[in-house]
């Protein structure tokens, strides 16, 4: 049991499975009071007897994170039992797979709902109370494609860059009237072995695919674990996407061309055909409940070499632009220095 984060109080959304399961239990473990949430009842009960296991006290609240009544309701029933708010995770999401235009628009707006708005709403709440207290953290669970689009994800996409938007918003208005005992920070994980890609909605003809290598979620959880107790703006999980993210700084473009690539490659690459679903966008599945989806195959060592294959080419071109980028700004600032100088003298 970690005393400091004995006896804070943290809501967890999107409590029922994935990540937000996983880190439920580790914040239960160091003995955490956690409020669940999530729209399946059930899971939730089974969650919390688990946290209760380890040592942490559960409160269950049924939530649809799309609903800002039932945000506010949760916020008040964490509040009424426990009597504050340490740490509010923002956690609830789903996704649509296929051609932007041949996903019906309902389930495009949907996920904007849940992922966007619910973050939006859920960050209302607990800033509302950290204010109260002069003290909270909230994390967002953002996405890399936040940062980098990724193709035959456009609304989730589109929900993940809002989120790190509001994110950074957050932060300014917090930082310019001097709130410095409330932080906002986001988290932006890469494929990780959740079952988010077996309850997304499927209109791409092919079964859904993770893009890219596929982590142990454990990785976002000790992260969301750790920014509760030491906060950070932002957060990338996921070598890849640490790599990815510094490609794009020094080549944008080709950076977004090859994202295209391959994440065309690996969704509508296959020879394999699915019908069309709209997963858990609307109403919760009866399936995928635990904190792993089965995506990983093999041990560690295979996912390392896996990861190296896939970055490596991009390492070999950064190994030239790097420095070639960092040459060409020393000389477009050696280029301004001078024509300051020509300025000066010529007045």
């Amino acid at each position: 049991m970690n005393k400091e984060m004995r006896n804070r109080v943290v809501v967890m959304t999107g409590a029922s499975s994935g990540l937000g399961r996983g880190a439920a239990l580790k914040f239960a473990e160091a003995g955490a009071k956690v409020v669940l949430a999530a729209r399946r009842r059930r899971e939730l009960k089974d969650v919390a007897k688990e946290c209760e296991r380890r040592g942490g006290k559960a409160l269950v609240v049924e939530t649809d994170d799309s609903n800002s009544g039932e945000v506010h309701e949760l916020a008040e029933r964490a509040v009424s039992k426990f009597k504050k708010i340490d740490v509010w995770v923002n956690n609830a999401g789903v996704g649509a797979v296929g051609h932007f235009e041949e996903t019906p628009l309902e389930e495009h707006k949907q996920v904007i709902m849940t992922n966007l708005r619910g973050t939006m709403y859920g960050s209302y709440e607990a800033l509302q109370q950290f204010h109260k207290q002069r003290r909270g953290v909230l994390i967002n669970v953002g996405s890399f494609a936040g940062k980098i689009a990724a193709p035959y994800l456009s609304s989730y996409s589109a929900s993940k860059f809002g989120v790190r938007g509001l994110g950074i918003a957050l932060r300014q208005e917090l930082e310019a009237n001097d709130e410095d005992g409330i932080s906002v920070c986001t988290v932006m994980p890469v494929s990780h072995d959740t079952p988010f890609f077996e309850h997304a909605a499927n209109y791409s003809g092919k079964p859904v695919q993770p893009l890219g290598t596929v982590y142990d979620p454990q990785k976002v959880v000790d992260v969301i674990y750790e920014l509760a107790l030491d906060p950070e703006d932002e957060v990338i999980v996921g070598a890849s996407g640490k790599l990815a993210d510094l490609g794009a700084r020094f080549m944008p473009g080709l950076t977004e061309k090859q994202m295209g690539k391959r994440g065309h490659k690996t969704q509508m690459g296959q020879n394999k055909s699915a019908l069309d679903k709209s997963g858990s966008v609307f109403e919760p599945g009866e399936s995928g409940t635990g904190i792993y989806g089965g995506w990983t195959t093999g041990s560690d060592e295979s996912q390392s070499q896996s990861e190296e294959k896939h970055n490596g080419k991009l390492r070999t071109v950064l190994g030239f632009v790097v420095p070639i980028g960092m040459g060409a700004a020393y000389l477009a600032l050696q280029r301004m220095r001078a024509k300051r100088g020509q300025h000066e003298r010529a007045a």
